[in-house]
């Protein structure tokens, strides 16, 4: 399975050809007539997918919604479809994070590039997101006294330098830097200065 494209359009007849096309190309699909029947059923976030939205919809409008998901925290990539483009719209959709901007009539081919652009790109944002929540669980996952030790040793300090800042041995320091590294699966300080940075521990100057 290929993914879920959730169609957010008020015209019938639009959604009906669009299900056909994708469903065709191999994704599930599920259709909506308005905005508000979106937000009333959220689309699920465990596999890929991606909402494909129209701009004019009565209510809330496209750009709305797409600020009303992301308020939600949604990550879902967004590709916008209107029969009606202009320039302000689009930089301020491209700009709020959508993945693309489609004229209507759109070719088969031009959509499904899109469609499958905007999903790659989901599934690589949702893979980094994971690893970094991993990184941070293991350093929440260190005793406070590590945790001083990590952020002494993060910012280049030598073994020594953190024993005089934290009034303790070398050699105490040391045994913390080993359990430091074990906890945080590491085997250098390279990659352990790598993963701080990651994680947004250690601001790079």
């Amino acid at each position: 399975m290929l993914g879920v494209v959730h169609v957010v359009d008020d015209d019938a007849s639009f959604r009906t050809a669009i299900e056909r096309r994708l469903k065709k190309a191999g994704y599930e699909v599920a259709t909506y007539p308005s905005a508000q029947h979106l937000l009333d059923h959220l689309p699920n976030e465990s596999g890929p997918g991606c909402i494909l939205l129209d701009v004019r919809i009565p209510g809330l409008s496209g750009p709305e919604l797409q600020r009303r998901l992301s308020e939600l925290g949604s990550t879902l990539p967004i590709v916008f479809l209107t029969g009606y483009a202009d320039v302000p719209t689009t930089v301020q959709v491209i700009k709020a994070g959508a993945d693309d901007f489609l004229t209507k009539p759109v070719t088969s081919d031009r959509l499904l590039r899109s469609i499958q652009r905007a999903m790659a790109h989901y599934e690589a944002t949702r893979d980094t997101k994971s690893k970094i929540d991993t990184i941070r669980a293991h350093i929440a996952a260190l005793t406070p006294r590590e945790h001083e030790v990590f952020e002494l040793v993060i910012r280049g300090k030598t073994n020594k330098e953190v024993a005089n800042a934290l009034g303790a041995t070398e050699r105490t320091i040391k045994a913390h830097r080993h359990r430091v590294m074990e906890k945080m699966q590491v085997q250098s300080l390279a990659e352990l200065v790598s993963l701080a940075e990651r994680a947004g521990v250690l601001d790079v100057r």
